[in-house]
Parts: C-alpha cells; structure tokens; sequence
C-alpha cells in the first residue's frame, strides 16, 4: 500500500493570502501547504483486477479522498492521471471544490467515476455541481464535462471498490459529520473533533493513521494539537501524521517536537506501507 499526501493545510491554505508572518514566508517548502487531500494505492486484489489482456500488470487500485481546490496541480505534481474513485469526508468547500479537475481523468473512462459519500456530502455535490452528477447533463458542443456517479455510504457499513475493502466511519466535526475511512492498515481521519468509541474501535490495529491537527489552542471543531496527539495515542497506530495544518507552525519546529511515531505530513509525502508478513 502506498498514501500519498496530496494537500495537508487548512481550509486557507498556507501561505494566507495577505498574511506576513514567518511560516507563510518560509523558504522550506514543506511549509507551503495546499487544501486536504490524499491518494491511497493498493495493489490488485489476487494479482489480476488491474491487468491486461496479455496478463501485463498495470496500476493499483487508486482511491482519492477529497477534490480539493488545488486538485489539478497536486495530482500533476504527485504524477497521478487516473483515479479509481473518489472518497468523499464532507461537503466543506475546501474538500470538495476541486472536483472539475476530475474532467480530466473522467473523459478517459468508458462510465463514470464514483463518487463515494455519506447522503449530506452527495447532496451537496448534486446541488452545487449538477453537471458532474447528472446523467442527462449534456455539455455543450466542443466542450466536456466531468462525469461522477453518486454512490452512498453508511457509517459502519463496509463497501468495495475494485475489490479493495473499504470502511467508513462518522467522527464529529462542530454542528457537522465527517466520513473517516479505513482501507487496510490506513486510517485517514480528518477535520474531527474527537475520536468517539466506534472510530476508535474502527481504527483499532491500523498501522498509519492520518489525524487533523488544527491549532495549539482548543477549537470547538477541530483537533488541536495536544489533543490529536493523546487521540493518536490511544489508537496506537505504529506512525500517525498529522494533516489540516495551519500557519501556526514551521514543518521542522513540529518534527523537532512531536513525540517518536507521530509526524507532520508535508504536501508530496509518500509513505509506502509494505504488506504484513504472511504465517
């Protein structure tokens, strides 16, 4: 398996437009940070889901979580053309306003791309980018559209794509829900409050967690933190990283201080997660 960080910052990104502090002039340029977003490869269950007619592998299976604003440019930048499915968190505009960039990768497929989300984030998607979600939709002459297809998912309630097992799960964010997910030994949890009882158990014996850390100081919607470090101790992942980022802190300030086992993410990261050896 392989997670690769396509965005880490908050929903300003980092630079701010118009800010004159320290980190959002820095030279390190893990401390320029685009809005949320990830990548999740895994190899083709049974060896042959992905393969040609002459038996050739191809790629993995390739599970995108959000549609950032910036999607285009992180996906260019990580040298990713195409994308098995989307998994949609929520319907912020930072997690979702990228999606015409899927245009890109929707009009090399022969049906459309699944759009995976729990009803409020589909509704959303329905309303604001009919276009994308309306089968009937027909662009004008000269012009494409992207094409998804709306696919629900229940809290709990296991689905697949391309034979990969897929778990969604609700963590609080404010008055809203945010759909976590776990593909394997990866738990990619973000903009959560809190971990309650059934994401801890939903993420009990991953090895990489993904974990929103927003501020130092308490946010009434986010993970601060301290506070995402004692939630990422309690999952006890073997590395946890820490995403949703703010201009609050320099990249190499928070690896300097974060306990062993949990990191900062940076836009770019690749983290490769080799298989569980077999008994």
């Amino acid at each position: 398996m392989r997670l690769i960080f396509l965005g880490t910052g908050t929903s300003f990104g980092v630079p701010q437009i118009g800010c004159g502090c320290a980190v959002c002039h820095s030279p390190d340029p893990r401390d320029k940070r685009s809005r949320c977003g990830a990548v999740i490869e895994i190899d083709a269950p049974h060896g042959n889901l992905h393969e040609n007619p002459h038996g050739t592998p191809q790629t993995p299976v390739r599970l995108l979580i959000d549609t950032p604003p910036e999607l285009r440019l992180q996906l260019v930048a990580a040298g990713i053309a195409s994308v098995d499915a989307v998994l949609y968190t929520h319907e912020h505009a930072d997690h979702i306003h990228g999606i015409d960039d899927l245009r890109a990768i929707t009009i090399h497929r022969p049906t459309p791309l699944p759009l995976y989300g729990e009803a409020a984030t589909l509704a959303t998607l329905a309303t604001r980018f009919p276009y994308v979600v309306d089968e009937h939709h027909r662009p004008s002459p000269g012009t494409t559209r992207p094409q998804g297809r709306p696919v629900p998912v229940t809290s709990g309630v296991p689905f697949e794509v391309q034979g990969v097992r897929v778990l969604p799960f609700s963590v609080p964010h404010g008055r809203a829900s945010v759909t976590a997910y776990r593909i394997g030994d990866i738990g990619y949890v973000t903009d959560a409050k809190t971990l309650p009882p059934d994401a801890l158990e939903a993420l009990a014996g991953v090895r990489v967690l993904v974990l929103n850390a927003l501020l130092r100081h308490a946010h009434p919607s986010h993970l601060s933190i301290d506070e995402a470090i004692a939630m990422a101790r309690r999952v006890g992942a073997e590395r946890t990283y820490f995403t949703h980022l703010t201009h609050d802190n320099f990249h190499a300030a928070l690896v300097a201080e974060l306990p062993a086992g949990i990191a900062p993410a940076h836009d770019g990261l690749v983290v490769d997660l080799p298989e569980r050896a077999r008994s």
